[in-house]
């Protein structure tokens, strides 16, 4: 009756132990795939920083040139006035 008993504690440990081994190894997996994942997305969102940070730059230089045009604006109907006015006199 103890060799029953032996042969059956041998048999559970090593089925525990093969299930434990069989965790480790699928769980170093399950990380390696999680750590590439997450890298890419990374690297998805450090692009999407880059473009929001140009938009910005190219929002602003577009308000600074459509300053520059109001102002050319403004000038050319001085000009045009003062033009009117000596043509008058």
């Amino acid at each position: 009756m103890t060799e029953g008993i032996m042969v059956a504690l041998i048999a559970g440990a090593a089925s525990v132990g093969g299930a434990g081994v069989g965790a480790y190894f699928s769980n170093r997996k399950w990380a390696a795939v999680m750590e590439f994942r997450l890298k890419a997305l990374e690297d998805k969102v450090d692009k999407h920083n880059n473009l929001i940070e140009r938009t910005y730059k190219l929002e602003e230089a577009t308000a600074i040139q459509e300053e520059k045009i109001k102002v050319a604006n403004h000038r050319i109907d001085d000009l045009e006035k003062q033009a009117g006015h000596f043509a008058s006199t």
